[in-house]
């Protein structure tokens, strides 16, 4: 049993496992994944199998991030549902182990994507990817709260009020310099919050592509990832989310559709994908869709904002790469004030 990986008491870590997770013995070996930006993510290889360790950051953080501990529990409430998730082991709120709180989870062997185009996807699977994501979206709106434990998951009341409210707060405390565009983005969304219409439900809070485990041999979808900003509120921020994310440029770093050919790509264009979704739910439209995505672009200018300021802080899994995705928030500023004038 070794010592110190990186930031973390290898020793520390084995032993508390061995004591409180049933099987578990090492030794112990940690992989850092690039991904996982802001709650840091390893592979753990153990002398009992192949596990996931998912842990908040270490240093000083904003108040309600990184909640690894709701993380474990909404994957843990949707085992055996329609939407695929991998197993929960243990979760440890004991900081004095590593450092910060973390979760163990199984690891499932799948592929992912950081391309919405999909390049290297022959069409008929392409085609698959989509449809699949388009039903375990809906499946994750269709979650029974009571029968999931779940009823209890999120605050009641108008869930663009709190939402806009949360980081709008979280953004004035991570800001760096003025950006004008995200200003003007945050008052027009305080100005133009619709009225609350009853609506819902479980949300994932950053569903994308590459938050998603594909099957090795085909398009099922086996895992889905990153519940951070889960919590229960209105279903169409989950999907506008998704819309907002293939308005960017393509490539690493936008992971967009943005000036693809779509039907040469044999991708759905944004109103089928939509109208796909409303079928699958049962309901019949949705109106306003601007604002719906102009609050995407600014939540996750909101967030990208919050990376740029741990990489500053150093408190950053990956700081170069913080910086980078820093350096988009007028962008997607510039997004959220286009599709508010839409």
């Amino acid at each position: 049993m070794s010592g110190r990986q990186g930031d973390v008491d290898i020793r520390a870590l084995t032993g508390w496992l061995e004591q409180n997770m049933p099987g578990f013995s090492g030794p112990v070996r940690l992989e850092k994944f690039e991904r996982g930006q802001s709650n840091p993510t390893y592979r753990l290889l153990a002398g009992s199998g192949d596990y996931v360790l998912r842990r908040k950051p270490p240093g000083a953080l904003l108040k309600s991030a990184h909640a690894v501990d709701r993380e474990f529990r909404v994957q843990k409430a949707l085992a055996g549902s329609d939407v695929p998730v991998a197993g929960m082991h243990v979760l440890c709120e004991d900081e004095t182990v590593i450092g910060s709180a973390f979760y163990v989870m199984e690891r499932i062997a799948g592929r992912n994507f950081d391309d919405p185009r999909l390049p290297d996807i022959d069409p008929a699977t392409r085609a698959g990817i989509y449809a699949e994501m388009n039903r375990v979206l809906a499946a994750i709106h269709l979650i029974d709260l009571k029968a999931r434990g779940l009823s209890d998951f999120g605050p009641a009341g108008n869930y663009y009020r709190r939402q806009i409210d949360r980081w709008s707060k979280q953004y004035r405390a991570s800001e760096t310099e003025v950006i004008p565009a995200m200003d003007e983005l945050i008052a027009w969304l305080d100005a133009n919050v619709p009225e609350d219409d009853g609506r819902r439900t479980l949300v994932h809070g950053d569903y994308r592509i590459d938050n998603l485990l594909f099957a090795e041999d085909g398009a099922r979808c086996v895992a889905v990832l990153d519940w951070e900003l889960s919590t229960l509120g209105h279903p169409f921020a989950d999907l506008a989310a998704l819309i907002m994310q293939w308005q960017r440029p393509p490539g690493p770093e936008g992971r967009g559709l943005a000036g693809v050919d779509r039907k040469a790509f044999g991708i759905p264009d944004d109103q089928a994908f939509i109208d796909s979704y409303c079928e699958r739910t049962g309901i019949g439209g949705i109106s306003d869709f601007g604002f719906y995505l102009a609050f995407c672009f600014f939540r996750m200018g909101a967030i990208l904002q919050g990376v740029k300021r741990r990489a500053l802080d150093g408190n950053a899994s990956n700081p170069e790469l913080g910086l980078r995705l820093g350096a988009t928030v007028p962008d997607y500023a510039a997004g959220g004030l286009e599709a508010a004038r839409s």
